[in-house]
């Protein structure tokens, strides 16, 4: 089994942000987990890459379970386990190939860190990334200087770097025009069918879901409501899903967090479980 989560949970004091999540994924897939917010998304993705600790459960990755890794093993497993935000998290007054050899810096000694040296095998590398993505000309540019679609494919330039064996994907396009969203969304889409990675991203809205996803979780009030195909994400399911109380279109839900910086965004999500 690749990946095996068994009864995973993050308690926040009195509340459940994510109650007992279990599934499986036994080949490299394009899985997306849905739910309004406050459902346990993007704690779920952090507690995966031990950006948070869990209070309970497995998460089992090859045959090691990464909830339990501590010092450099959890550093290597972070290394394994790239992460996208919402909001790119790069350096903006850095240019962009350095903002894609970042993704190394797990890897590397604090000295080469602190006087950015790069080797010239590496800087190459970072360069025909991005020139996979499709923005190699924007090399020497300062992140800033990019569209937000720009700079979300410079992000996953930075994951592609740390060659990780999953790249987990949170909310990855809600701060993007439709377009953007687009160029975005395929890029994840062609490095999970051509690298053979397995992608895990949470999306806000059911058409994407259905779109690029082979596979989709969806989460309520912490616990998985739903675990099946694009297909079977019927209009019905997805109203199971958000509550059905709860007003939503096949292309966006009134219940998508504004664009913040993804440990806001996390507060956030917890508050929503609290008061939910």
């Amino acid at each position: 089994m690749l990946i095996q989560v068994d009864g995973v949970t993050k308690v926040f004091g009195q509340n459940v942000a994510v109650d007992s999540a279990t599934f499986a994924v036994d080949r490299p897939a394009f899985v997306g987990i849905i739910g309004r917010s406050g459902a346990g998304k993007s704690t779920f993705l952090r507690m995966m890459n031990r950006l948070t600790d869990a209070t309970s459960g497995r998460l089992v990755v090859e045959g090691r379970d990464v909830l339990a890794l501590k010092g450099a093993e959890k550093r290597a497993w972070q290394g394994d386990c790239a992460m996208i935000f919402q909001q790119f998290n790069l350096v903006p007054r850095m240019d962009v190939v350095s903002n894609v050899l970042h993704g190394l810096l797990n890897k590397r000694s604090t000295l080469a860190t602190m006087f950015n040296l790069w080797g010239q095998a590496d800087i190459h590398r970072a360069i025909d990334i991005l020139d996979r993505l499709g923005i190699a000309e924007q090399a020497a540019k300062r992140a800033e200087a990019l569209s937000g679609g720009q700079q979300q494919r410079v992000a996953i330039a930075r994951a592609l770097m740390q060659d990780p064996k999953v790249i987990l994907a949170d909310e990855p396009i809600a701060s993007l025009d439709p377009m953007n969203a687009q160029v975005v969304m395929d890029s994840l889409r062609r490095i999970h069918e051509e690298d053979r990675r397995t992608v895990i991203a949470n999306l806000h809205t059911l058409d994407t879901a259905r779109r690029y996803c082979d596979r989709v979780i969806g989460m309520r009030a912490g616990r998985i409501v739903f675990d099946g195909t694009p297909e079977q994400l019927t209009t019905g399911v997805a109203r199971d899903i958000y509550g059905a109380d709860e007003t939503f279109s096949e292309s966006s839900t009134s219940t998508a967090l504004p664009a913040l910086d993804p440990a806001a965004r996390a507060m956030l999500e917890e508050v929503e479980v609290i008061r939910a």
